[in-house]
């Protein structure tokens, strides 16, 4: 919600300033703000460190922070307080309402982004992403599918286990080889990228597990070659 802060060259506009920063480091959080500049810009002189304590550190801690952004070396310059007249008073109140929007528009006094640093460091995060895919590997699988017995139909057991479809899943050939007692393993072959498919968490989640198990029985690897 903002906070509205009037006659801060005056004893009662300084008290309810050492009021509001009383347990607070800024204005508005624990950062500097542009509501700080515009509040420090209202008090003329540092305020007492006997009378107005928090009031008095606030100050120093956002002179130190303008210090450092504006390094010229300053002439220095006095303002005086003066009370204006009931024809000027109207400009007087207009004029700190188009300093404050011209403040919000303009003042960039710690370097926040710019769009266009932004969309670099955006661009910057995309091509690390690309170039870790990139170096990701990849590996050549030769594995054993086993039916349960002679009366499997090792037709659909092929069709069932080339229906698992995974991100970084290729399968190859497969041949038919017998066992004995009529039985006949399917051997076929995958490539894999490392990154994307774990080969035991395929055989354990996906290819004895429901409904293809109805047709696998186990799985074994044979070979696991990088490419």
């Amino acid at each position: 919600m903002a906070v509205t802060f009037s006659d801060l060259h005056t004893e009662s506009g300084l008290k309810s300033l050492e009021s509001f920063l009383s347990g607070k480091t800024y204005i508005s959080g624990d950062q500097i703000s542009k509501d700080d500049v515009k509040v420090y810009a209202a008090v003329l002189d540092k305020p007492s460190a006997d009378l107005y304590p928090s009031a008095s550190q606030w100050y120093e801690s956002v002179a130190s922070k303008l210090a450092a952004s504006f390094p010229g070396k300053a002439a220095g310059v006095g303002i005086s307080a003066q009370t204006p007249s009931a024809e000027a008073a109207p400009i007087k109140e207009a004029a700190p309402a188009a300093a404050a929007d011209e403040d919000d528009d303009d003042l960039d006094l710690f370097g926040d982004e710019t769009e266009e640093e932004k969309k670099a460091a955006e661009e910057r995060d995309q091509a690390k992403a690309s170039a870790k895919k990139k170096e990701s590997g990849k590996s050549s699988v030769l594995m054993d599918v086993k039916p349960w017995d002679d009366e499997t139909d090792m037709k659909k057991l092929e069709e069932a286990v080339r229906s698992v479809e995974l991100p970084g899943l290729l399968w190859g050939a497969s041949k038919l080889v017998p066992v004995g007692y009529g039985i006949k393993k399917m051997t076929i072959m995958l490539t894999i990228v490392d990154d994307l498919v774990s080969v035991d968490d395929l055989i354990e989640e996906r290819l004895t597990a429901e409904p293809i198990n109805e047709y696998v029985q186990s799985c074994d690897i044979v070979a696991f070659n990088k490419i």
